[in-house]
């Protein structure tokens, strides 16, 4: 049995495969009596990928590390080769790498450590992206999350806040969940298997240094998954675990996606709805009718206030760092608890 298994799913990626072997070859613990494993899922390739990963497995057993890995006929989606990869790995903590990402040599070795402390927990890491400043707000984002914050900012476009590529954690945190949704092309496995995490009862922790290169490039499977289906199920989640806590609330954002927010809301979460609150002076004052095109009727009337006039707590539908810091300002101004008094939704 390994200590840790390095999961990697793999669909055609010949132009990858080196990168990522070299440095997972170049890990601290590969010299050390920590026995690794990389359990690798061929998803059906049709490119070099079989050859690479045929001559990449004497290499590493020349090393001592056992590299395990099947290939399938047809590919079957990004969750059910991660499913697959796990099933033939043996670790007792598991550590998930995509194809296209490069680790940092201390990352298995910082990250073992800390899930070691952390038994129930997804353990991620910071991250620096290549080609260089390919998505800063990113980047911002997912490395100055607070601890708090990890498990507070769970409904922005950006997704988990551990990104998916960071992943390590002990085998019984994925045993818990019971795996990676199989839907297939298209669909967010990587948040339907956090929420599930923490619906569980999970926990989240990031080791604070970069130990990830994490790729940016058009034929990434992230891009193949629609922001309607996130939408819906961040919504079906906050309308689950946020709003039936909450008798009354603000939406902060009266415009475009403020008012789409409140459209999608189920009838019992509408009538919640107080008002809106927002800062340009052209809405402030007005009140706004909500038509629902199915219903074929006004769903709702609802004034618009000035933010610092609105009540606690706040649905804040506004994307960060896309105003120069005005909005997060305005945000801090108003002394609120993030998760108590307000929840992002972006």
């Amino acid at each position: 049995m390994a200590e840790i298994s390095i999961i990697i799913p793999v669909y055609n990626g010949e132009r990858w495969i080196d990168s990522c072997m070299k440095s997972i070859a170049s890990q601290t613990l590969i010299k050390t009596d920590v026995k690794l494993e990389l359990a690798i899922y061929n998803d059906g390739s049709n490119d070099g990928t079989q050859h690479l990963l045929e001559k990449w497995k004497e290499y590493f057993t020349s090393l001592g590390v056992t590299f395990a890995f099947l290939s399938g006929t047809k590919s079957k989606g990004v969750g059910a080769a991660k499913n697959s990869a796990v099933k033939i790995s043996t670790g007792r903590f598991l550590c998930f790498q995509d194809i296209d990402d490069v680790m940092h040599p201390e990352r298995l070795r910082l990250q073992w450590e800390t899930a070691k402390l952390n038994i129930s927990a997804l353990v991620g890491c910071k991250i620096s992206r290549v080609p260089a400043n390919s998505t800063p707000r990113f980047v911002r984002w997912a490395n100055t999350l607070t601890n708090e914050q990890l498990k507070s900012q769970i409904y922005t476009s950006n997704g988990p806040t551990l990104l998916m590529p960071t992943w390590f954690c002990h085998r019984s945190v994925y045993d818990k969940v019971g795996g990676f949704d199989e839907s297939g092309y298209g669909t967010p496995e990587d948040l339907i298997f956090f929420y599930d995490h923490l619906d569980a009862g999970g926990h989240l922790v990031r080791v604070d240094e970069e130990l990830l290169i994490y790729t940016y490039h058009e034929g990434a499977a992230t891009f193949s998954i629609k922001r309607e289906l996130i939408w819906k199920i961040q919504l079906d989640r906050l309308e689950n675990y946020v709003l039936p806590f909450w008798n009354r609330f603000t939406v902060w954002n009266a415009g475009k996606w403020g008012r789409r927010l409140v459209r999608s809301l189920s009838s019992s979460s509408i009538s919640k709805v107080d008002a809106f609150c927002d800062v340009d002076k052209n809405k402030i004052g007005r009140t706004v009718e909500l038509y629902c095109p199915i219903k074929r009727k006004v769903v709702t009337k609802l004034p618009v206030v000035h933010f610092t006039e609105a009540k606690p707590p706040l649905l804040i539908c506004m994307k960060l760092d896309l105003t120069n810091g005005e909005f997060e300002r305005n945000l801090k101004s108003l002394n609120l608890i993030e998760g108590v008094d307000y929840v992002l939704f972006s």
